[in-house]
């Protein structure tokens, strides 16, 4: 008589086994990183990746490196940004020949790289779903899509800024549905619109062009700014970035390892 009740009893123990990977699917997502003003970075987007750097925020290529380097960067308490090109064509990525010729317009001014036409969301999110999965893959925290800002440049394309903002939420959403956080990448007319829907900013030469005050609503939600100059001495802008409450330091083009900060 004891072996019925044995058995009814393995039974259960089994049962309970296999509903815990149900409890553990139906767990709620880990929080997304949310940078606040005044963390200090690194930019390095060419050469040997120098790991070195005191900061606690570095934004690498998403396709350069693996996802050993950004686990190397965890351990060291780091935080990692995946730089794509969500906005232009590169041809030397591994998926490029993935892009049908009528999305590539105009050069961007870089070699090699080309506008999209940002309206056919039919070809480019199954595309960009892919990237952003390769970051999420690698372990990254977050993702910097660049070239976010066509409408204002001579793409090649008729794109207005209703065409700009359907797609740079596009991104945001698809970023944030993997767990990432995501940086609007300029387009600072666009600000007052998005700010809500990106978690920090990346700017290039606010400085230069006397554009830094426009920057500030992510300040005032508690969004970082990472702000490079190329151009300007540091006592010409990092008065007024630290005052801003921006994450600023001095580049060179390239963005390679060389970095002077504020």
């Amino acid at each position: 008589m004891r072996r019925p009740l044995l058995l009814a009893a393995l039974l259960l123990l089994l049962a309970g086994c296999t509903s815990a990977p149900d409890e553990a699917e139906g767990a709620p997502p880990a929080p997304r990183w949310q940078p606040r003003p005044g963390l200090t970075w690194q930019w390095q987007l060419s050469g040997r990746l120098d790991t070195t750097v005191d900061v606690p925020v570095y934004d690498i290529d998403g396709f350069d490196h693996d996802a050993d380097t950004v686990a190397g960067l965890h351990d060291d308490g780091r935080k990692v940004i995946c730089y794509l090109s969500t906005g232009a064509w590169e041809d030397w990525r591994p998926d490029a020949g993935d892009f049908p010729r009528e999305v590539l317009g105009r050069g961007n001014g870089w070699d090699g790289e080309r506008w999209l036409d940002i309206r056919r969301t039919d070809v480019l999110e199954p595309l960009m779903a892919v990237r952003l999965d390769m970051c999420r893959e690698k372990g990254f925290d977050a993702v910097e899509p660049d070239n976010m800002d066509g409408h204002v440049n001579d793409t090649g394309f008729p794109l207005t800024a209703a065409d700009q903002l359907r797609y740079n939420r596009l991104i945001a959403r698809m970023a944030h549905d993997r767990g990432l956080a995501v940086g609007l990448k300029n387009d600072l007319d666009q600000i007052p619109e998005l700010v809500g829907e990106f978690d920090f900013a990346v700017n290039e030469q606010c400085a230069r062009y006397g554009e830094c005050e426009t920057l500030t609503p992510f300040i005032a939600a508690r969004k970082a700014v990472f702000h490079v100059e190329y151009e300007l001495p540091t006592a010409d802008f990092c008065p007024k970035a630290r005052k801003l409450g921006l994450s600023s330091m001095l580049k060179h083009y390239d963005l390679g390892p060389w970095r002077r900060a504020c």
